[in-house]
């Protein structure tokens, strides 16, 4: 597989149209020293004029919706629709990225790559393919300057890329896969040897070995294909040949952690569940519950 033509046809999106104009403000932004805290909130904070806290505020907007956070850039408080730091302090006492190559697969806005940073690791890198990810990535890396790396590629280039890695973080990824016993595989064949993934994805609560296929669409999402049980999960695992498979945190998704703000100009999961039984979507099926595993290769 060519890489490099991959990414180069990925980069073209990025120097056309409104792309260009956003990515050309983004380069040109001028902010000579600034101090960042890696913590629940990922915060920068800097001295700007009037005219650049403007330009830093419209450039913001523009980029929308904000998915991953929160951010501080300054004056300005990014609210994104998802309290990112749920997920990562449920799976931080079980990190140790010291001296590791750790790769970020799906990996939005870069929110869990700049609390990754924090923890020393050799090399970061994050994939996703999606160019308004990577406007916002860029945007926020101005300040954050964190040393992380984002290649506009998908999980499937993993197994091709020019390193494997110590630690990969998958989350929120695999029911958006149509084939997640492949998405496994690259995983498992992109990792060095006593790699580990940490996974995690939404389930149905249930004894079998089964998974809910959706006939149109899960919580107002179209492109969600399978939700499995834990056992089905495990067994998609043992596939894929992971070792270990380590359960970490079962819990539900609620309006604590994923929620309707200012930075999304859309609907959130109030707007995805029943109505008069928040214990289902709004096509009638089990609301979301998420559980967190740690696969060793």
């Amino acid at each position: 597989m060519d890489l490099q033509k991959i990414r180069d046809e990925n980069f073209k999106k990025l120097r056309s149209g409104q792309n260009r104009e956003i990515l050309s403000a983004i380069e040109a932004l001028q902010i000579d020293k600034c101090d960042c805290e890696c913590c629940d909130v990922v915060r920068a904070s800097f001295s700007a004029n009037a005219e650049q806290r403007d330009e830093i505020l419209r450039i913001a907007r523009a980029l929308k919706p904000w998915r991953k956070g929160p951010f501080a850039l300054g004056e300005l408080f990014i609210d994104a629709e998802w309290r990112s730091f749920v997920k990562f302090n449920l799976l931080r006492p079980f990190l140790n990225l010291s001296g590791k190559t750790v790769a970020d697969v799906g990996c939005n806005n870069g929110y869990y790559m700049f609390r990754a940073s924090a923890l020393a690791p050799a090399r970061l890198v994050g994939f996703d393919p999606s160019a308004l990810f990577y406007l916002q990535f860029r945007f926020l890396d101005q300040f954050l300057r964190s040393g992380a790396k984002f290649e506009l590629l998908g999980v499937e280039h993993l197994p091709f890329y020019e390193h494997k890695f110590d630690t990969i973080f998958c989350l929120g990824v695999i029911y958006h896969r149509s084939d997640p016993v492949k998405m496994l595989k690259d995983l498992r064949a992109s990792l060095n040897a006593g790699g580990e993934v940490f996974l995690d994805t939404m389930y149905i609560e249930g004894a079998g070995d089964f998974a809910l296929c959706p006939k149109n669409s899960y919580s107002k999402i179209s492109n969600i294909y399978f939700v499995p049980t834990v056992g089905a999960l495990q067994n998609w695992c043992e596939r894929a040949k992971f070792r270990d498979f380590e359960i970490l945190a079962q819990k539900p998704t609620d309006a604590s952690e994923q929620r309707k703000t200012e930075w999304i100009d859309g609907q959130s999961l109030e707007n995805f569940l029943d109505p008069l039984d928040s214990s289902r979507t709004i096509e009638g099926y089990p609301a979301p519950r998420r559980i967190y595993v740690r696969l060793r290769a």
